[in-house]
């Protein structure tokens, strides 16, 4: 079994702005890595309270009307974090003498592959449990990383009164300095694409250059969907003299929160392409760091420093887990939509629980919800849904707009508006009045305007609840944003039964057709591309038609990539049902058979 440098084989990715807001203080002293999002500060600074006074610590607010409030807010949050899993870590480490102490579920939690799991056996069997394991464990017990996300097309310009505030204010910067402001040596992952004014910002910061002896005290991880993606990226940052410690590879459509599909290359293929070219990657990009180091008079390490290649979205099993890292030699796999049922590990209420352990196929499905206008995974009747729907029928659609985090427009201002606020609908709705159309296209048009959903309140109202703080603008509707694995799991489970899933220990999965995760994405690639079609403008443009043609073709490749792996590439239970080389067969003769529209032009 593959040996990683981490303590655990997975990780978990960040899930929403709110429901892994606090989820290293509950799983980061297990060795456990997860990731928090830095979009809503105001929810930052409410946890930040909370947990003060949860653990005695001292507390002080950080007021909106200081300056860099934004990145203080996040300094602040970050630190008191690391202070309380360390404490945590050090409580563990002394815990020997309890029976069913939380050094045993430590270990306990652990694959049975982990190299420290085995020498604590033989060190507990050699030395008993005098002063030497104590010693021990203190030297070897380590927490899990206390990661941070930033989406980093979310960096909305801000303002002190009319007067437009510098460029380092905006959203997604003042997050990375407040991250790299910190006590924390993690990683902050970036995720939504290039933002190149952003990227260009971490050169600002010296925790991202390695030291005298190569190592960093803050790393960069690229959420990425494919292989040239993480090639620009990775050449864009290494010319700055940054390093990419990790390219993170996620399904375009079989994931959580926002799709970004891709033009039809499918997760397989991807990941085929990465293993077979990560030396190349590895070192092309270590010869432009290199000299990019060396322009810059800093420390210049002869050989690439680490990089680790991991992988998540629609990760259901423990066999696919396995499968995954080891015949793409991945260090690591992100398991996101299945610890929204975990609560010791994420927050969310129990009527959602229940909405999410019940919902099958046909209820999670990809929306238009999103004010920022990129599909987002969803689950019907979410009580933000509905909240949402009733003020549509009472002619009050949008939502009054607070906390802007979400904000995208400048089509009616030079401040940008939210799409999904009433003020921006209303102007729409108008404008769509005076076109006089007929009235089916009238509804159709109507029914996306109205479709927008205020997210900054709706993912944060779960959190508010679960820690008994009051709502926020008088809203307690709930947005949740699985991917499709949530058919799959049915219940709440504790940490230690996720775990024991994930490894193999136990099986939580009680349904028997549950489809290889690569058949799943096909799946949804084939109905997205179907829906695409469907709703592309007629008389369709010689442009689109050639997208849809590329599209078709890449899906018809990734079938004949996954034929080769099914029937010769490996016998791993993982990818060795013949339901699924049935289901596989069915969506090619199914793709071969959808018509792509051909312009007339």
């Amino acid at each position: 079994m593959k040996f990683h440098s981490a303590l655990h084989s997975f990780h978990i990715p960040v899930l929403g702005t709110g429901y892994t807001v606090d989820t290293p203080i509950k799983v980061a002293q297990y060795g456990i890595d997860s990731v928090i999002s830095l979009a809503d500060d105001t929810l930052i600074e409410k946890m930040r309270e909370l947990y003060s006074e949860k653990f005695g610590l001292p507390f002080q607010a950080i007021s909106d009307a200081i300056d860099d409030f934004r990145a203080k807010r996040i300094t602040a949050y970050l630190d008191m974090i690391d202070e309380i899993v360390q404490e945590k870590l050090e409580e563990i480490k002394s815990s020997i003498h309890k029976k069913g102490s939380e050094l045993e579920k430590y270990f306990e939690l652990l694959p049975d592959f982990s190299a420290l799991k085995i020498e604590y056996q033989k060190k507990l069997s050699e030395f008993g449990q005098g002063s030497k394991i104590h010693q021990w464990l203190h030297q070897n017990l380590k927490a899990g990383s206390i990661d941070v996300n930033i989406m980093t097309k979310l960096d909305k310009e801000n303002y002190k009164g009319s007067e437009k505030l510098p460029v380092e204010y905006n959203d997604a910067h003042a997050a990375l300095r407040g991250f790299a402001n910190s006590n924390l040596q993690s990683s902050i992952v970036l995720s939504a694409g290039m933002n190149p004014r952003l990227s260009s910002y971490f050169e600002n910061f010296d925790d991202f250059y390695p030291d005298e002896q190569g190592k960093l005290k803050k790393e960069i991880i690229l959420k990425v969907s494919d292989y040239r993606s993480a090639l620009i990226q990775g050449k864009f940052f290494a010319k700055k003299g940054l390093w990419v410690s990790e390219y993170r590879i996620e399904s375009g459509l079989n994931c959580g929160g926002h799709a970004f599909a891709t033009d039809g290359y499918l997760m397989g293929p991807i990941l085929e392409e990465f293993k077979n070219n990560r030396e190349t990657l590895i070192q092309d990009i270590h010869a432009l760091c290199v000299k990019a180091l060396a322009d810059k008079n800093k420390f210049v390490p002869e050989q690439p420093l680490p990089v680790k290649f991991t992988a998540q979205g629609g990760v259901g099993t423990a066999n696919e887990h396995e499968f995954l890292l080891q015949y793409y030699n991945l260090d690591s796999i992100g398991w996101g939509t299945p610890f929204l049922l975990v609560p010791e590990a994420s927050n969310v209420d129990e009527d959602t629980i229940k909405l999410l352990s019940d919902a099958k196929e046909e209820e999670l499905y990809l929306s238009g919800i999103s004010p920022l206008g990129v599909p987002f995974n969803s689950v019907r009747n979410s009580t933000k849904d509905i909240e949402k729907e009733k003020q549509v029928k009472e002619g009050k659609p949008g939502a009054i707009c607070t906390k802007r985090f979400l904000v995208s427009s400048k089509e009616y201002s030079e401040k940008m508006m939210c799409t999904a606020s009433r003020t921006y609908q209303s102007i729409k709705i108008d404008e769509l009045k005076a076109k006089e159309l007929a009235p089916s296209e009238f509804e159709k048009q109507y029914n996306k305007i109205v479709e927008k959903a205020c997210l900054c309140l709706g993912l944060a109202s779960t959190t508010l609840m679960v820690n008994n703080l009051p709502a926020e603008g008088n809203s307690r509707g709930v947005s949740i944003c699985p991917g499709p694995n949530m058919a799959y799991f049915s219940g709440k489970f504790s940490l230690k039964e996720m775990v024991d899933h994930i490894y193999g220990r136990k099986n939580i999965i009680v349904r028997d057709d549950r489809p290889n995760l690569f058949v799943k994405e096909l799946s949804s690639y084939y109905d997205y591309l179907k829906k695409q079609i469907d709703d592309e403008v007629k008389p369709i443009a010689e442009s689109s038609s050639k997208k849809f043609q590329t599209f078709k073709k890449n899906l018809l490749d990734g079938i004949e990539y996954y034929k080769e792996l099914f029937y010769n590439g490996s016998n791993h239970p993982a990818i060795a049902c013949k339901s699924d080389i049935h289901k596989l067969n069915g969506f090619e003769n199914q793709i071969n058979s959808l018509p792509i529209p051909v312009s007339n032009k």
